[in-house]
Parts: structure tokens; sequence; C-alpha cells
């Protein structure tokens, strides 16, 4: 058998936006809930959510069942440990967190390329060779691997060029909460100063014809940053949307 396609890596390609959810919430219930309700991509995070590296692959093979609806997964770290794991069990798009450097960049590439352009370990009877059956997986998997970087640091941002055209980086997701804190506004996503640094990273990336994205919970936000230029774009997380269903559930009473 082929390697699945990755369709997020693919639309990214050919510039069409993609609009996406957050799943925090461990398990494989939720992620299924989420695939199923209409967007393009799936986040599984690893980083800010109590889900280990275990919990990802029922989370994957839920998401799976809808076959127009990417994965992606956000592991805790830049560590190849991490993205060996991951891509064993079948991610095919990891987003990287907390990049500053372009030598952070190409460690984040080596880590998920297979020798001798990378250092990914190699293991046959796996997820993502669907257990062997994939054809030729040792030298077609980078053709279906998306690997983007999230710069979210006042450093970053220094270094956003040098970040997204390194080879081998297929986007750059900006993340607004760290780059608030960084910039000296701690949580204030809407100050002028951090929202104006947000939309020239989208302009920047734009030139450079990289795909950047963002999440925006708030959705004439959201739509002012797809304006600006955002590829990929996160507008939901599964437990706030479930905090604020509650805390309208009981005002209402």
């Amino acid at each position: 058998m082929q390697n699945p396609v990755n369709h997020f890596k693919a639309a990214l390609k050919e510039g069409r936006h993609q609009l996406g959810i957050w799943n925090t919430i461990g398990g494989n219930t939720v992620p299924e809930l989420l695939a199923g309700a209409g967007f393009d991509w799936v986040l599984v995070d690893c980083e800010h959510a109590a889900i280990e590296a275990v919990e990802v692959l029922p989370a994957l093979q839920a998401i799976g069942q809808h076959h127009q609806v990417s994965a992606v997964v956000r592991p805790a770290a830049n560590d190849p440990t991490l993205f060996k794991r991951l891509l064993d069990m079948g991610a095919q798009t990891l987003l990287v967190p907390y990049v500053q450097t372009a030598a952070e960049a190409v460690a984040a590439v080596r880590a998920m390329r297979y020798g001798p352009n990378g250092i990914r370990g190699m293991a046959g009877m796996t997820r993502a060779t669907r257990y062997g059956r994939v054809e030729d997986y040792f030298t077609t998997a980078e053709d279906e691997l998306c690997l983007i970087l999230q710069v979210e640091t006042e450093e970053g941002l220094n270094n956003l060029e040098a970040i997204a055209t390194t080879e081998g980086v297929d986007g750059i997701f900006i993340g607004p909460a760290d780059l608030s804190a960084s910039l000296g506004y701690p949580g204030e996503t809407d100050h002028p100063n951090v929202r104006e640094a947000i939309d020239a990273a989208l302009e920047r990336l734009e030139a450079l014809g990289v795909p950047g994205g963002i999440m925006s919970l708030d959705p004439p936000d959201a739509r002012g940053f797809i304006e600006s230029g955002s590829r990929f774009t996160a507008v939901g997380v599964d437990l706030v949307l479930m905090a604020d269903a509650v805390r309208s559930l009981r005002d209402a009473f």
C-alpha cells in the first residue's frame, strides 16, 4: 500500500486556508468528536495539556476515521525522542513549540528525517508503516511529513526569516500568548504592540512564501488574522468550549 496522503501539507502547498481546532482532553472520544465537526485539522496538544505521548495513538486512530481531517500533534518540546515516538505512531504533522533560532529549526528538521539526512530511528512494525504494509516507507516517509515550527518570542521574531526558510520547514505558527509575555505584555494578546508584531510576522511570512498560522478564540480577530495572511488558523479549544458552555448553562438558571 502507498503512504497515506498528508492533506494538511498538500493544502498548505496549494495555498488553501485550513481551519483548525485544539484537542487538550485526553482519550479518543473528544478527538473523534472534534474530527467529525467539519474542521480541516485537529491538533493534539502534548505541551500544555495533560496528554502524554502514549495517549496520542488512540487520538490519531480516532481522528483517522475521518479521512479528510488532518491530525497535527504538538510535542512537549523540540526533542528527537518525542518526535520519533509520535512519528512512529503515525503522526504526519508536528507543530514544534518554542523555536527561537535557525539552529533549533535545523535540529527539528533532522529529527523528522531518517539518515543520512537526519537522526530519526528506524523501526518497521509501527502504525506509521501500517505495520509493514507501506511500500518503501523509509525512502518515501518524508514526502508526507509536515513540520510546523512555533515562533513565540521576540528572539524568534528577530530570527523569523532564518527559521522560516530553513530547508525542511513547511510552515510557521505564531504563538500569541507566549509572544505577549516575551514582548512585555503578559496575557495581553490584544495589546496594540502585540497585534502589530503578529500582523507584521504574518506579512513577512507571506512575502517569503512560507505558510503562517495562528490561534485566536475570538471570531472577529481570527478573521482579521486570516485577512492578514494566516494560512492555518485554530479557532477553538475543546476545554475552553466546554467551560464556556457550562458557564452559559449555569447562568441561564
